[in-house]
């Protein structure tokens, strides 16, 4: 009988594919796939544009694990109506994203963006430099997940006072408080640092548009490591030259790559980073011991144990 299929869209070191073996014996795990074998597809782990209509075709697809945490751009509304079940790598990026974000607010805060901008032009700030001091600054993380919860601990320990926004506002460890999104702008006026975390849904798409920056503090800065379709750039662009924030600290964007005719580089109250917030060590580990507990499960039961995804919230 022909062996079931495990197709990845990567490879993975031999280590990983023998502990698949063990868990399931009786599929074949590949990294390439003849016409032939699309129909024998029934876990793919990330997802292969090229091969969906064939793969669809055959209803043998049972389930999808993202290798990313954001799944937005995968095929959700067929998944529902196929009844696949979706899983996602939420968790491996919360060290390296939190990590970035503490890395901007400590730049920004000791002017050393500014001091790396003067420097190119052989340029003495002295006393001129921007700094603040970030004791008893409030934070406003909005997304209060796993990412959200590890940055607000690493906040804490500057004495930054976290203040959380989530779906529905439910209290969050490390938090001070927490608001639902739709208090979204009656709360960004008490942060002077605003970070958006949140995935990318029919709720959250174009969030940030021109009435949010509108509600801003003046001397706020504004980072972006969630999805870059929740901000609409034009507006972004406009509240920055209008004054309505201080700094934006992008490495996300709703086109990828940011074009290079886009004023965005050009701005000195911009730091663009280049989607690298989620760069991780050792990710093959880490996603692994998120797929191999699902695939225990999966052969099991077929369930997933972690990070599956509602396919009708889309998180």
């Amino acid at each position: 009988m022909t062996k079931k299929i495990i197709y990845s869209v990567r490879p993975f070191r031999e280590e990983f594919i023998e502990k698949m073996k063990e868990i399931a014996p009786d599929y074949s795990f590949q990294t390439e796939v003849a016409s032939d074998e699309l129909s024998e597809i029934e876990v793919s782990i990330g997802w292969n544009r090229e091969y969906q209509e064939e793969v669809f075709a055959s209803d043998h697809l049972k389930w999808v694990q993202s290798i990313s945490a954001g799944v937005d751009n995968l095929p959700l509304n067929e998944f529902a109506d196929k009844e696949i079940l979706l899983s996602n790598a939420s968790g491996i990026h919360v060290e390296s994203i939190s990590e970035h974000v503490m890395g901007i607010i400590l730049g920004y805060s000791r002017g050393l963006f500014q001091a790396q901008r003067a420097q190119l032009k052989k340029e003495w700030l002295g006393s001129a430099i921007h700094y603040q001091a970030l004791e008893d600054q409030k934070l406003l993380i909005i997304g209060t997940g796993h990412i959200g919860k590890k940055l607000a601990q690493h906040a804490s320990v500057f004495g930054l006072e976290c203040i959380g926004i989530n779906t529905s506002g439910h209290p969050v460890e490390g938090f001070k408080e927490t608001y639902p999104l739709d208090r979204l702008k009656e709360i960004l006026p008490k942060a002077t640092i605003v970070v958006n975390i949140l995935p990318l849904t029919d709720q959250t798409k174009g969030l940030f548009d021109a009435k949010v920056f509108e509600a801003f503090d003046e001397e706020a800065v504004f980072i972006n490591v969630g999805r870059g379709p929740s901000v609409k750039t034009a507006d972004l662009i406009t509240a920055l030259e209008h004054g309505e924030l201080a700094f934006a600290a992008l490495d996300v964007f709703e086109e990828e790559p940011l074009a290079e005719d886009s004023p965005l580089w050009e701005r000195e109250d911009v730091l663009i980073t280049s989607h690298i917030a989620g760069q991780t060590p050792h990710f093959q580990t880490k996603f692994m011991d998120i797929f191999l507990k699902n695939l225990q499960s999966y052969i099991e039961n077929k369930e997933l144990e972690v990070n599956e995804i509602d396919l009708n919230e889309g998180y």
